[in-house]
């Protein structure tokens, strides 16, 4: 599966500022993680991917700082578009992060259909 970077009209790039703000080692785990949603796309389940609303994914990434979920989508069933990263800090998703995901989602899909 493919991978692309969702990026705002203005070039900036949610989910790189998210990962480029992590300590480095976590910075690892969540890139060896897209590598696997690469590899293995919509057959990555649970406990690393799973599907929460309205089109919207996670990638799920624990490290021994935290939780972090990469919410992005599949688009045309051969690419996965990373949309947004967040610090997990409570049982689910914040609806905000996940309303932020389907803003971009809805952006990106304008822009490239």
């Amino acid at each position: 599966m493919e991978i692309d970077y969702y990026e705002r009209e203005n070039g900036d790039c949610p989910v790189l500022e998210f990962i480029t703000g992590l300590p480095p080692e976590d910075r690892v785990r969540v890139i060896e993680k897209i590598k696997l949603l690469a590899e293995l796309g919509l057959s990555l389940r649970r406990p690393h991917s799973d599907t929460l609303r309205d089109g919207i994914r996670e990638l799920r990434i624990k490290t021994h700082h935290g939780q972090y979920r990469i919410l992005h989508f599949i688009f045309y069933r051969d690419r996965a578009v990373l949309l947004h990263g967040i610090t997990k800090k409570t049982g689910k998703v914040p609806d905000a992060a996940i309303n932020k995901a389907i803003e971009y989602m809805q952006d990106y899909v304008r822009t490239h259909t």
